[in-house]
């Protein structure tokens, strides 16, 4: 196989969807605030001056939950009323109950050990070494410059930007699976009325090449920005949004694959988030260890179980060691049961808002403890044990 292209995109922290993710999960936040053992499941819809609440959450924490959704909503930006959704006049309807006890039942809290996973499901880790934070850099650079963006409209920098907005990067690989350049850009923004197009052009430009490394930007690099000319009406009023419709932005770019389970919104009890941090774990301690140059790692759970009912590698030829070689190495260092990741990635904590914009993964912040490479020493010589 030759060059090939691979596309990925992120979206702004007032894309209406992220906010839906944003409002979710600062609910959650609120309640482990409060009761670290809060079983939270809140799903968010927002739309033209709407906000819905549904789920269920089962807590002792006392929570004003309008007052939680209108700050965020104000955090993000949408705290004029010209923008068309503001936190002040947004109507909150709400429709949450306890979770169901034939859930709960096998999740055994009374016996740690034994916890039960809180629902069946795959879940897919991935790391990489094509880039400094062992992520694919279509996504690292899409991601970069929705921060970008943000940043540039909060400092007033640029005061035209407005809180919703999408970006995308091409990348084009060589046979050997290299990031050989950005083939191109796509940035659309949202803006104010009184700023031409021309403007925009040239302000996302700069910013693109303040970005992107130099060894992979060139004069035939494309750039679309804002295809249609126009990008004056954005948020809820343009366009509905809804928590967990961002799968593959909050995770790898569409490079690796997805279980299909939704974060936001989700308490670590639910394997679809916490099983999923500890898979990416995994992955960027074995690309760090250089056990392998890339990473994928599928976890299985089914609901009541302690143990997952699989755990796979695949390393794409990266690796001199086998599937197998690796995977009694993952078992001898990392807890697999949720009682044991939520200890080991200490996910009882209210994080979970600053993980709704700008991915789940690749980000060096203290919070994220499923970034951390502590395991690599380990893992080198738990691989040890295993190869003849």
């Amino acid at each position: 196989m030759g060059n090939y292209l691979f596309t990925s995109e992120s979206v702004a922290v007032g894309h209406p969807d992220k906010i839906a993710d944003q409002i979710s999960d600062a609910i959650l936040d609120a309640c482990l605030e409060q009761d670290p053992l809060s079983r939270v499941a809140c799903e968010t819809l927002v739309t033209s001056g709407l906000v819905m609440l549904a789920g269920e959450i089962t807590t002792t924490a006392n929570v004003n939950y309008q007052d939680v959704v209108r700050q965020t909503i104000q955090e993000i930006g949408y705290h004029e009323s010209f923008l068309g959704f503001d936190f002040r006049s947004c109507g909150i309807l709400t429709s949450l109950h306890t979770q169901s006890p034939d859930i709960a039942r096998g999740i055994h809290e009374e016996t740690p050990d034994e916890m039960g996973a809180g629902d069946q499901g795959l879940m897919f880790g991935y790391a990489s070494d094509e880039t400094e934070e062992l992520m694919p850099l279509p996504i690292a650079l899409a991601h970069a410059f929705v921060r970008e963006l943000r940043r540039l409209r909060v400092s007033k920098e640029l005061p035209y930007l407005r809180p919703d907005g999408k970006t995308q990067v091409t990348v084009e690989y060589d046979e050997h699976d290299q990031p050989v350049r950005v083939h191109n850009v796509v940035i659309s923004t949202q803006h104010s009325a009184d700023v031409d197009n021309q403007t925009i052009y040239e302000d996302m430009t700069r910013m693109a090449y303040r970005i992107v490394p130099p060894k992979f930007i060139d004069n035939k690099t494309l750039f679309f920005i804002n295809p249609t000319g126009r990008f004056v009406l954005g948020g809820p009023v343009a366009d509905t949004g809804l928590t967990g419709r961002k799968i593959i932005v909050d995770t790898y770019g569409g490079i690796a694959r997805h279980g299909g389970g939704a974060f936001s919104g989700k308490d670590p009890t639910k394997v679809d988030r916490s099983a999923c941090y500890m898979a990416r774990y995994i992955a960027k301690n074995i690309v760090k260890a250089k056990l392998a140059k890339r990473c994928e790692v599928q976890l299985s759970y089914a609901i009541g179980v302690s143990q997952p009912t699989a755990l796979h590698v695949q390393t794409f030829g990266t690796s001199k060691y086998s599937s197998e070689q690796l995977e009694k190495a993952i078992h001898a260092v990392f807890p697999l049961t949720p009682h044991g990741l939520i200890e080991m990635l200490d996910l009882r904590r209210p994080i979970y808002k600053k993980t709704a914009f700008g991915g789940h993964f690749g980000r060096e912040e203290p919070e994220f403890t499923w970034e951390k490479t502590d395991q690599v020493h380990a893992l080198q010589k738990a691989i040890e044990k295993h190869v003849p």
